[in-house]
């Protein structure tokens, strides 16, 4: 039986219908990622499913027993509580446990066949919600998600610590089916690094919606797309899903073209057939209607089209001179210099509340360092795309908040574009650009705000954490248009996957007033950072033989041994040998016909065949310096 069967659900929102009659069903240890564009109710469904609303129609039905928790893409806490009251009435129940536990076990003292009987009952109610050591795993839970102050009012807390403390108190739940609603939203790399790798190691049988390629690739082994009302299910990770699914759209395109040749026959026909309609010629009729339905079907869906023209731009970009910024004892900057150069690409990252945002606001103007000079140059426009958004009043129509900012926008090619047409261009069509801002969802006001940011034609972009709450869609269109972009780009982004893909240097934040400025992408500064916790963990056997080396300082230089000489030459004939195996595997895991099953184990191999040509080859290093 499956942990979660669903049955023809559907739901509308208004007279717009979202979903209409979607049926799947989950197994044990699915870890699934459900897929659509923006405002197709992927949010809605998982709400539905962890019964904050209800579906027009249909049913589902979890497995009985099974303990399910639901983390939603922006938690509604109790403003008023404390963390400490919040955690108490979230964990109600598992409380309620161990103190119904406690009391039975004073009450066994008496030693009645009752109260021996009810202490079971109340023990294997402890380890089915595995209650034991919940304290433990509360504060263990709560320090690795940087919440220390239980005291702290949920009022005070940013949206990305309340994300924390909810998500926090989901994991702790050790729930059997969890549901998550983009739960990498407002976490930094390092804590998206932890759920991954805490997902991944978990049994826990997941759901979620999430934009975080990389997140998708190494969590996921199912894929749920839902697409002009079906749901498709791809069995595989992410790279998976868009193989089968270009496989697919590339299929049904050849339906459509051949039912268009048919559909020119026919209509040949229809209009030469007599009015006197025998059965066959009405079998006939019906076929053609059949026919033009199909050809009508492959319609090109609207894309978004990002497409502006970039303000000229001069010698003098910006120069950061003696920059100091903090906030008390809180140190952002410290005699900080830097000089952008003309098509620079910057990503940020560092952990959360270490001072990304304020950096950008002393770019921007925002804010004023506490010393230091910002020299920015003349023919500068910043197009600032802010993690908080634009503050837009409800009551606004669409078209009325481009409108304030200019009637008419010039693309690149110089032609331009009234508001109404460029909306367009941002998939918001003309029934649609009179909607209330009050009535927009979250991933469609991210939309509005950088359409709002790019129709100034900025020369130096700025986006801080730009992929959060943006379809995937959406994201590769943006990736499309940053890649072409002429001007200075920073990028302040938790997408591991973004910043690889758009990004040259790192400014990585480690507090402090600590700024590394790493040359590379991301994967390249996480392998230096895996590789320079592997040479610390080596550091201490060194430190230990460091004043035995010193002793003998004046000792001949060691000669290798014949035990040694042995060793090297053989590692001469192994490490080709493994390179070439390296190759052969690398071949097959091109190889799209392959099973997922067997592309995982190629993939698990040749880590392992890695990591044994890596070591393999620092001994032959070793060995060659001893020989030389």
């Amino acid at each position: 039986m499956n942990y979660l069967s669903v049955e023809n659900l559907s739901k509308s929102f208004g007279i717009k219908p979202l979903f209409q009659k979607i049926s799947f069903g989950l197994a044990k240890g699915d870890k699934v990622a459900l897929i659509a564009n923006n405002g197709t109710g992927k949010s809605t469904l998982l709400r539905i499913l962890s019964e904050k609303d209800v579906a027009d129609e249909g049913s589902y039905t979890y497995r009985q027993g099974i303990r399910v928790a639901y983390l939603e893409q922006e938690p509604d806490l109790k403003e008023d509580q404390t963390i400490e009251d919040f955690i108490t009435s979230a964990s109600a129940r598992i409380l309620e446990v161990i103190d119904d536990y406690t009391k039975k076990s004073e009450a066994s003292s008496s030693g009645s066949d009752a109260d021996y009987k009810a202490l079971e009952d109340a023990q294997a109610l402890m380890d089915a919600l595995e209650a034991w050591d919940f304290d433990r795993r509360l504060e263990s839970m709560l320090t690795r998600f940087g919440i220390v102050d239980k005291t702290q009012r949920v009022s005070t807390l940013s949206g990305g610590q309340k994300k924390r403390l909810a998500l926090a108190l989901a994991l702790l739940d050790t729930p059997d089916f969890l549901i998550l609603d983009e739960p990498t939203n407002h976490l930094d790399i390092e804590m998206v690094e932890w759920l991954e790798d805490y997902l991944t190691q978990s049994s826990v049988t997941l759901l979620m919606v999430t934009h975080d390629r990389y997140f998708l690739d190494r969590v996921c082994n199912v894929i749920l797309e839902m697409n002009e009302g079906t749901m498709y299910r791809h069995q595989g990770n992410y790279s998976y899903f868009l193989q089968k699914r270009a496989e697919r759209e590339e299929a049904f395109q050849v339906e459509i073209d051949k039912a268009g040749k048919l559909m020119k026959k026919e209509l040949e026909w229809m209009r030469r057939q007599p009015k006197a309609r025998t059965t066959k010629s009405k079998s006939r009729i019906d076929a053609y209607y059949e026919i033009e339905a199909k050809a009508k079907s492959g319609k090109r869906q609207d894309e978004l089209k990002l497409d502006v023209k970039m303000s000229r731009i001069g010698g003098k970009i910006l120069e950061l001179k003696k920059v100091y910024k903090s906030y008390g004892e809180n140190h952002i900057l410290k005699g900080f210099d830097y000089t952008f150069k003309s098509g620079e690409r910057i990503g940020i990252i560092g952990k959360n509340g270490i001072g990304k945002s304020t950096f950008l606001n002393i770019i921007t103007g925002k804010e004023e360092p506490d010393s230091g000079k910002v020299n920015v140059g003349d023919t500068i426009v910043y197009g600032y795309y802010s993690q908080a958004g634009i503050q837009l009043s409800e009551d606004k129509r669409v078209i009325e908040v481009l409108k304030e900012i200019a009637d008419v926008i010039t693309l690149s090619d110089g032609s331009k574009l009234t508001a109404s047409a460029f909306l367009q261009h941002f998939l918001f069509p003309p029934e649609m650009q009179y909607t209330y801002v009050s009535k927009l969802s979250g991933g469609e006001r991210r939309r509005l705000h950088l359409m709002t940011v790019l129709m100034k034609n900025p020369n130096f972009l700025i986006l801080d954490e730009p992929t959060n709450d943006l379809d995937l869609l959406t994201l590769q269109k943006l990736e499309e248009f940053l890649e072409n972009f002429g001007g200075c780009l920073i990028v302040v982004s938790h997408d591991r996957y973004f910043l690889d893909k758009l990004v040259d240097h790192l400014f990585v934040f480690k507090g402090n007033a600590e700024i590394q400025d790493y040359w590379g992408p991301y994967s390249a500064y996480k392998l230096s950072l895996t590789k320079a916790a592997s040479e610390q963990k080596k550091a201490p056997e060194k430190q230990a033989s460091a004043p035995i080396a010193q002793e003998k300082k004046e000792a001949p230089k060691k000669k290798l041994s014949f035990k040694d000489k042995f060793e090297f030459e053989q590692l001469e004939k192994d490490i080709p040998l493994l390179e070439a195996k390296k190759k052969v595997l690398e071949a097959k895991l091109q190889d799209t016909n392959l099973p997922f099953e067997q592309l995982q184990k190629i993939s698990s191999e040749l880590g392992a065949l890695s990591e044994s040509i890596d070591e393999k080859t620092m001994r032959w290093l070793e060995l060659d310096e001893l020989n030389s």
